[in-house]
């Protein structure tokens, strides 16, 4: 069986697009020369590959992307990075944030690239 692969290019605009492939050599090439006007990459080129993983059973690749798709751009780039701990860190503070909203306890609002709405010590309260 071949493998499959999750990958993770970086768009001209900065922004991440992960997807799933049997061929990352081929699905770059195709993000790049914009065969699909409906993908989130046709008007994102060029695009550059920053990750990409190896899966054996893509039932698997599939759940890895559908989570990774829903992190945000610090632990995508903590991953791109290999940051196993930043990706420890950012996995609990989601963890803490996801819960102190569903209490009604925090309001996260909308941050800016880059910005912090919620202080560390607002988290460990």
């Amino acid at each position: 069986m071949n493998n499959i692969y999750i990958y993770i290019v970086k768009c001209s605009d900065n922004s991440y697009y992960t997807g799933v492939t049997n061929n990352v050599d081929k699905r770059i090439n195709e993000h790049n020369l914009g065969i699909d006007t409906r993908c989130y990459t046709y008007r994102r080129k060029p695009v550059e590959l920053a990750y990409r993983q190896s899966f054996a059973d893509p039932r698997d690749a599939i759940k890895a992307e559908k989570q990774i798709k829903g992190w945000s751009r610090l632990k995508k780039e903590a991953l791109i990075r290999s940051d196993i701990n930043k990706l420890k860190i950012l996995s609990k503070c989601s963890a803490i944030v996801t819960l102190r909203q569903a209490q009604g306890d925090i309001n996260i609002g909308h941050a800016k690239p880059g910005e912090v709405l919620i202080k560390k010590t607002e988290i460990n309260e």
